[in-house]
Order: C-alpha cells, then sequence, then structure tokens
C-alpha cells in the first residue's frame, strides 16, 4: 500500500475540553483523534458505525501518544489522520494535533475491524479496501 496522504480536521477547544486551569485534559486528545478518523472516512464516502451497511465495528486496539505541549481553551487545532500501514483487519494510523503548525500530540493508533456481533477479528469490508485503493491510487 501506497502512503495515503494526511487528512486534515479543524476544531476548537470548549471548556468542556479542558481542567479546571484551562488546560486540554490529556484523554481528549484521543477523543480529537476519533474525530479525525470518522471525518477521514466520511469524506472518502464510508459510513461506519451502526449506520454501515457492513456488519462491522472499529475498535482501538492500541494508543500511544507523545505529549509535547498543552492546548488550552478557545485555542484552534487540527486533528490529523494518516494510514501508515495497514493490514487484514487492522489500520495503523499516525495521528497529530496541531495549533497553528506546532505539533502539541503525537499519536500513534492502532484501530481492529471486528465482527458486530461476535466481536472478533475480521477483514477490513470490500468497500473501504477498495476506497482506501482509490486513494493511495494502489492497485494492490
Amino acid at each position: 500500500m501506497s502512503e495515503m496522504a494526511e487528512f486534515a480536521f479543524p476544531l476548537r477547544v470548549y471548556i468542556e475540553d479542558t481542567d479546571a486551569g484551562g488546560i486540554v485534559y490529556y484523554v481528549n486528545y484521543l477523543k480529537f483523534m476519533e474525530r479525525a478518523r470518522t471525518e477521514w472516512l466520511r469524506s472518502l464516502g464510508f459510513q461506519h458505525y451502526l449506520v454501515s451497511a457492513e456488519p462491522v465495528f472499529f475498535v482501538v486496539r492500541r494508543a500511544e501518544v507523545d505529549y509535547r505541549q498543552p492546548a488550552r481553551l478557545d485555542d484552534e487545532l487540527t486533528a490529523t489522520a494518516q494510514i501508515v500501514r495497514q493490514g487484514r483487519a487492522s489500520l495503523f494510523f499516525r495521528q497529530r494535533i496541531l495549533r497553528a503548525g506546532v505539533v502539541l500530540a503525537d499519536g500513534h493508533i492502532e484501530v481492529a475491524c471486528v465482527d458486530r456481533d461476535t466481536l472478533k477479528p475480521r477483514a477490513l469490508p470490500s468497500t473501504l479496501s477498495a476506497l482506501l485503493k482509490l486513494e493511495t491510487g494502489s492497485d494492490s
């Protein structure tokens, strides 16, 4: 698989995202990354979760985040998502949270595809695989 372009999703920090000091609470960076992955899928034309015709869920299997600088109340941020590797039943993302081009958090997220009923791993939906091939221009 060829490397995919980095998808960027703009967002703003609200009071609900922060602690009492106005600093973004660490777990909210993962929420921002989730939003970027969801919006990236939507931009490809793949509706997931319960609205998908495919009987699958996508679950985070592993998450590593390096927090570099804090984000604060009312900051304008960008959450990115980029697939760096694709497995038979998983996608490996590099994700970043940026403010004015400065990386605040750098993450590596592994997302597994599971059967909606059994929650056992299953191959990525063929519709998604086809969209990924189109996105990368890959024949494989």
